[in-house]
C-alpha cells in the first residue's frame, strides 16, 4: 500500500518491479554484486524525480541489512510501518493458511513457533510463513535502525492509519520524504495481501492472553521512542 501510495507521486521514483521484492541488502548473493548493480537493476528508469526508493518488507528484521544500508547510504530516509502486534501475529498465520503454508489453529501454530523457526528451509528463509509472534517484538527489530540512524530519518507510521486517515498519513510520509504532500494520493487504493477477508476474528481470549505475551516489547518500544528522540535532540 506504501508503495503504491509513493509510486503516485509525480516527485518519486520506487524501485521497478516492485515483485518480487529487491532484497538487495538482504540477500549476500545481491549484496555481493555492488551498489552498480543496485541501481542499475531497480532504478535505470530513474529521470528527474527528487526522491527514489524500494520497499523490501524484511529488512526490519536484519540487523545485517540495517548495518550494510547504514554503510552506503547514511543519509537514507526509513519508513516503517507498524501494526497492532497481536493483530499483526493473526493475519501473518491467516495469510499462511490462505496459501497452504498453515494446518494448526492459531493457539496451536503459536507454540510451535520456535521449533518451526529453527528448521525453517533455505527456500522459505525470508518468507519466515510461521513467524507469528517474533515479528511483532518491534523494539527489538527497530533497534538496529535507530543505533545507527538519526531519529529524525527514522519514522514508524501506524497501520490503522491506512484505514482510518490514509490523507494525513500520506501527508505526513510525503513531507517525511520532502515533496509536496498530495493527500489525495491515498484516495483508491485497494487492500494488498487481503488475507482476512472473510476469515474468522481473533478470540478475545486469545487476544488477551497474546497481547498479555507482547507488553514488555511495547513498553521497550515506547522507551526507544523516548531515547532516541532525546539523543538526537542532543546532537
Amino acid at each position: 500500500w506504501l508503495y503504491q501510495l509513493l509510486d503516485r507521486h509525480p516527485d518519486i521514483y520506487m524501485a521497478k518491479p516492485v515483485r518480487p521484492e529487491p532484497k538487495f541488502f538482504l540477500v549476500d548473493d545481491l549484496y555481493a554484486r555492488g551498489m552498480d548493480f543496485y541501481r542499475d537493476t531497480w532504478f535505470s528508469a530513474r529521470e528527474h524525480q527528487h526522491a527514489a526508493g524500494e520497499k523490501t518488507t524484511n529488512y526490519l528484521e536484519s540487523p545485517v541489512a540495517a548495518e550494510r544500508i547504514h554503510r552506503h547510504l547514511p543519509d537514507v530516509r526509513l519508513v516503517f510501518i507498524l501494526r497492532e502486534p497481536s493483530q499483526r501475529a493473526y493475519s501473518n498465520w491467516a495469510w499462511s493458511r490462505m496459501n497452504g503454508m498453515e494446518t494448526e489453529d492459531f493457539e496451536r501454530a503459536l507454540a510451535l513457533e520456535e521449533e518451526r523457526e529453527r528448521t525453517v528451509t533455505d527456500r522459505l528463509k525470508y518468507a519466515r510463513p510461521h513467524a507469528y509472534f517474533s515479528r511483532g517484538l518491534y523494539a527489538e527489530m527497530l533497534s538496529a535502525y535507530t543505533e545507527r540512524f538519526p531519529r529524525e530519518r527514522v519514522l514508524c507510521l501506524k497501520f490503522d492509519d491506512i484505514v482510518f486517515d490514509p490523507a494525513g498519513l500520506a501527508a505526513r510520509l510525503h513531507r517525511f520524504v520532502d515533496v509536496e504532500p498530495r493527500p489525495d494520493d491515498a484516495k483508491g487504493l485497494d487492500v494488498v495481501n487481503p488475507s482476512e477477508i472473510g476469515g474468522d476474528a481473533m478470540p478475545d481470549d486469545v487476544r488477551r492472553r497474546l497481547r498479555a505475551r507482547y507488553r514488555n516489547s511495547i513498553e521497550a518500544l515506547v522507551s526507544l521512542d523516548r531515547k532516541s528522540t532525546r539523543l538526537n535532540s542532543s546532537h
